[in-house]
This record gives C-alpha cells, sequence and structure tokens, in this order.
C-alpha cells in the first residue's frame, strides 16, 4: 500500500468536494460522485485505491456531521480530542464546509447518531483520537493520517473518541 499516495488523495478527494459543495445545489451524495471522478481524473490511483479514498472520506463527513455542533470550536475540540489550533492543514477547512452541509441531509436520512462508527487499520482517516475497540488504548493524529493497528494489543478496529 503506498500510504503517502493515499493520504495526498484523501486531501484532492477533499479539495474537489469542497469546490463542488460551494459550486451548486446539488446533493451530497452528487457532489460526493463528481468529486470522486475528478480525483480519478487528476490522479493515478487504481479503481481500488480510489474506491478505498472515497470510503474513508465518505465514513469522516458522515460522523462528524452527525456529532459536531455546527461551529462550535468547543464541540470541535471535543470530537477530535485535541486543541483545534493544533491543526495545520488546509484539508480541514474543506471538511468542516462538508460536514456542515452533509448535517443537513443527514438529519433528513435520520441515522442514528448514537452509533459508533468503526474505523479499521489500514484506513485513511482525517485528524482525530481513537480508540482501540478491544483494550481501549487512544491513538491521536494532528493531520489526515493512516490508521495502525494498536500499538498495545494490535488489534485492527477502533471507535472515534
Amino acid at each position: 500500500m503506498n500510504t503517502p499516495k493515499l493520504i495526498a488523495a484523501y486531501s484532492q478527494f477533499m479539495h474537489h468536494l469542497h469546490e463542488a459543495m460551494e459550486e451548486t445545489l446539488d446533493s451530497f451524495t452528487d457532489a460526493f460522485e463528481t468529486s470522486k471522478e475528478k480525483t480519478r481524473e487528476s490522479s493515478d490511483l487504481t479503481h481500488d485505491e480510489l474506491e478505498q479514498v472515497s470510503g474513508h472520506v465518505k465514513r469522516d463527513i458522515e460522523h462528524a456531521a452527525k456529532n459536531l455542533a455546527a461551529h462550535d470550536n468547543n464541540s470541535l475540540s471535543e470530537w477530535l480530542k485535541f486543541d483545534i489550533k493544533l491543526i495545520e492543514n488546509l484539508t480541514w477547512d474543506a471538511f468542516l464546509s462538508v460536514a456542515d452541509k452533509t448535517r443537513i441531509e443527514l438529519a433528513k436520512l435520520k441515522h442514528d447518531a448514537q452509533t459508533h462508527q468503526k474505523y479499521e487499520s489500514g484506513s485513511i482517516t482525517i485528524a482525530g483520537t481513537f480508540e482501540c475497540d478491544d483494550c481501549g488504548k487512544e491513538i491521536s493524529f494532528k493531520t489526515t493520517s493512516h490508521i495502525p493497528p494498536c500499538p498495545t494489543c494490535h488489534n485492527h478496529t477502533f471507535v472515534r473518541r
């Protein structure tokens, strides 16, 4: 797996998604598919890599949209488990913009906000803190990163905290 390539693709996908959400009144789903196509055209990702990256982006946006209060830095800091001032990634602004718009669509779909989304080692994610589903060990990322196996028990499943 080419982790730096996938991390760069995640950021690129977020950039395209932010642009698509700003430029159109289409749904998140339409903007997401447009962004996926633009990322495919502008990168050398394989089909499987693009599916992997797009799945990670969708997972993170849906989780943020379900769990963040609109424009609340305390909520955001709590979701990340560290001060948002530590983040130095331009992808973050695009992510929050898309997540905020996605929140409205998710409310329409009546997703269960209490469901804990599982994160697998080997996937790419936006910054945040994750807890091992087995031993409870927390790992944190300040930028878009690759989720490794748990450093304590080598488990591969995490929950965002």
